[in-house]
């Protein structure tokens, strides 16, 4: 249940922060908050990350609940293996994919708002759900790592053990 929780905590940030900018900042309004580097701005996007695959609403919708749909069905399945970081990993992915989800199936687009400039380079301007989901996407890679690193030491255990 903790994981179905975390992902709700994701989704009700990102909505209320999205709420927040929806409906204070006009489209393209700017506030500093850290000079240049960190500024928020009001923006929509009708695509996918970096605003690839732009006015493609329906393909994220269905790619989106059959995202939802195995993301629930693998957390089921991992956490009954003892597994910590892959389904706090997957919650994340979670809540930021139905946020988003939320605002295409409504709105037909997302509100973006976080925008960092490193030096003359402007990252595109993107929003809680993203983040949440590059989090867990990055946790799901350090798993696997880890992982990785405890296959390669279990031979060596049980090599010494046998060994004794």
């Amino acid at each position: 249940m903790v994981y179905y929780l975390i992902a709700l905590i994701v989704f009700l940030i990102d909505q209320g922060t999205k709420y927040l900018i929806a409906t204070r900042m006009e489209i393209g309004e700017e506030i500093p908050v850290i000079g240049h580097f960190f500024v928020i701005t009001s923006s929509r996007n009708q695509g996918a990350a970096f605003g690839i695959l732009q006015g493609q609403r329906w393909f994220f919708i269905v790619i989106t609940v059959v995202v939802v749909i195995g993301i629930v069905w693998y957390i089921q399945k991992v956490k009954k293996n003892g597994h910590k970081l892959l389904p706090i990993a997957l919650s994340l992915i979670l809540g930021g994919a139905i946020g988003n989800f939320l605002d295409r199936a409504l709105m037909a687009e997302v509100v973006d708002f976080l925008q960092f400039t490193f030096g003359s380079y402007i990252f595109p301007i993107f929003n809680i759900a993203d983040s949440s989901i590059v989090i867990g996407v990055a946790l799901i890679i350090l798993d696997t790592f880890l992982d990785m690193r405890g296959e390669k030491k279990k031979p060596l255990d049980q090599t010494r053990e046998d060994s004794l």
